[in-house]
């Protein structure tokens, strides 16, 4: 089970696995994901945040929120050429290094960010997510309405479930440095009204508790 995440992963399988295609993309996941079958031995992964993706990807973000979608639906043909030129090198040196170039020369012809909602992103990022929707929309200037249908295009998710997922993973990261967090004390650093806001927040995205979740989680290969 992985939980919520605001990222966008592109998977090559460098070894095949029985579920999932040799090449996939994996939208922002808005709740946990039970993941069916085995990982695949091996694979190469790129995280993309959610307007790099737009970018890259060249299409709404919301068509994926939620999804795992193979890549050559996504990209087009081209795709499973790459594959097989990253299953080919010898390194995993050269394995990025082939992704990147392709990935690099994809951007300059992808859609532009608008720049509200790089600026609403921003700030979101910027105050872990505590940052008022009515307050990014006055510092913005547009209407409540037309800020959250821009930014869940090119986002995949509202900016509020944008700000509750980033308080989300600011725990997350937190308790990779602190095995054993006073909770209510990390609740209120992190946003949270109190420890209770927290704990139906982890069982939303998380589907768990926050003393019961696992280590880190790794991708579905």
């Amino acid at each position: 089970m992985l939980p919520a995440s605001l990222s966008v992963q592109l998977v090559l399988k460098i070894e095949d696995s029985a579920v999932r295609p040799p090449e996939f993309v994996n939208g922002v996941q808005s709740t946990y994901a039970v993941i069916d079958g085995g990982c695949a031995p091996q694979y190469v992964e790129v995280a993309l945040s959610p307007l790099g993706a737009y970018r890259l990807l060249g299409l709404p973000m919301h068509r994926l929120r939620d999804q795992l979608v193979d890549m050559n639906d996504v990209l087009g043909r081209e795709v499973a050429r790459l594959g097989e030129m990253v299953r080919k090198q010898p390194t995993w040196s050269r394995r990025f290094a082939v992704l990147d170039r392709f990935l690099l020369d994809r951007l300059d012809t992808g859609p532009a960010v608008a720049r509200e909602v790089e600026f609403a992103w921003d700030r979101l990022v910027a105050t872990g997510g505590t940052l008022t929707i009515g307050g990014l929309q006055r510092e913005i200037g547009w209407s409540h309405k037309h800020l959250i249908r821009r930014f869940t295009e090119q986002v995949g998710v509202t900016p509020k479930l944008a700000a509750r997922m980033m308080r989300f993973e600011r725990v997350l990261g937190r308790m990779s440095r602190e095995p054993r967090p006073d909770w209510a004390r990390l609740a209120f650093e992190t946003g949270y009204a109190d420890q209770a806001h927290l704990i139906r927040d982890f069982g939303e995205f998380a589907g768990t508790s926050p003393g019961r979740l696992p280590g880190p989680p790794r991708a579905a290969g």
